[in-house]
């Protein structure tokens, strides 16, 4: 006896719920950070970023393209293409499934084989450029390359995360999930790169605590806060570019840190703490531990940690990468280097400045004191 067969109806596939997506954003775990970057009795807070799906640029990227498609920047079904270390093309490639858009991510040489896989898996289209710009390096070439993509794709839109502000708004909804989550809040360290959490973070809060301190953390290399632009080892921190949404006058000092420093500072947060991340998150666990030991004991401290592990697993946590570059040889000091003003000279490893501006507007100082010129004349007598 035959059995009839029932039709089957071809299942079409249907797209994820928007807020189903924007959903898995947010509301991320915080984490008390203490030995042995402190003593047992001190400590900072560590706002775990890398619980989002794709680290902490997956609000700017929703942020981003939810308003410019407000505005009507960012036509329907219109591709979306942007320069990126790779953060923000995770964002970005979320948010493109969100909304419907193909997105194309321009990138370079340095970007881990892994990000390129992801990015690629998620839907993205991954352009590298071969050559650094020979005076704004890898960012400004990605940048060319961004207009040149532009120029071929009609209606196509640039989020522009150096410059757009919805990049620094995107970090409200952070700002009150810390000030909710810890009450009140005296210090706040951030890693600076596009400047858009750092800004985004420290106007809302400076807004609910006045007096707040806000500490921004840079690589050696790096142009952001005044130094001479030097090839970096380190993505995700740091520009060879001035960004526009970097919120200098928030800034109570800046620390610059070396791969090397920040490498130690993660591997020592993954053995005690099972949270940790990569050179950016290093880098503020270091400057944020320094500021746990050194400020009073009741001081609360919130350090945002941007992203997790996962893709540094071939650079910050492979042993023969770390030798190759000269990255395990000893921990850091645990004091930072001083200076007092960011063009004083040219800073090689954790270094301390308290006195904050746009490099912009930077002029050479009328009058050096006899300590200062010491100093430049001890460099010069070293080689330097």
């Amino acid at each position: 006896m035959n059995t009839p067969v029932t039709p089957v109806t071809p299942v079409t596939p249907v797209r994820p719920d928007r807020s189903a997506l924007s959903a898995l954003v947010g509301n991320t775990p915080l984490l008390r950070v203490s030995e042995p970057l402190t003593p047992a009795d001190r400590g900072f807070w560590a706002k775990l970023e890398g619980f989002n799906p794709g680290g902490i640029k997956d609000r700017p990227g929703l942020h981003m393209v939810e308003r410019a498609r407000a505005r009507g920047d960012l036509g329907p079904g219109a591709r979306i293409i942007e320069s990126t270390s790779g953060t923000l093309g995770l964002g970005l490639a979320l948010a493109g499934m969100v909304y419907g858009h193909p997105v194309t991510l321009v990138t370079d040489p340095g970007l881990e084989m892994s990000m390129t896989r992801l990015l690629t898996a998620y839907g993205a289209q991954v352009n590298v450029v071969s050559e650094p710009h020979p005076t704004g390096g890898w960012q400004q070439a990605r940048r060319e390359r961004v207009k040149e993509l532009m120029a071929r794709h009609s209606g196509s839109w640039c989020p522009d995360q150096y410059n757009n502000p919805d990049n620094t708004t995107a970090y409200t909804p952070l700002a009150l999930e810390l000030a909710t989550e810890m009450g009140h809040i005296d210090v706040l360290v951030c890693s600076v790169g596009t400047g858009g959490h750092s800004a985004g973070v420290s106007r809302v809060l400076k807004q609910l605590y006045p007096e707040l301190k806000v500490v921004g953390v840079d690589t050696i290399g790096s142009t952001i806060f005044g130094q001479p632009a030097r090839p970096r080892l380190m993505r995700g921190l740091g520009s060879s570019i001035y960004p526009r949404n970097v919120a200098y006058d928030n800034f109570s000092e800046v620390h610059w840190v070396a791969p090397a420093e920040a490498v130690w500072t993660c591997r020592q947060l993954a053995t005690s703490h099972y949270a940790t991340g990569g050179w950016s998150v290093g880098a503020a666990a270091l400057v944020a531990g320094w500021l746990a030991r050194t400020m009073p004991a009741d001081t609360r401290i919130a350090a945002i940690f941007p992203d997790g592990p996962q893709r540094y697993l071939g650079t910050v946590f492979d042993d023969d990468y770390c030798a190759a570059h000269g990255l395990l040889d000893t921990p850091p000091s645990p004091e930072p280097e001083v200076i007092g003003r960011a063009d004083e000279k040219e800073v090689t490893r954790w270094t301390r400045c308290p006195a904050v501006v746009d490099p912009l507007t930077l002029t050479e100082p009328s009058q050096e004191t006899d300590v200062r010129a010491e100093a430049r004349a001890d460099v010069v007598g070293e080689g330097r």
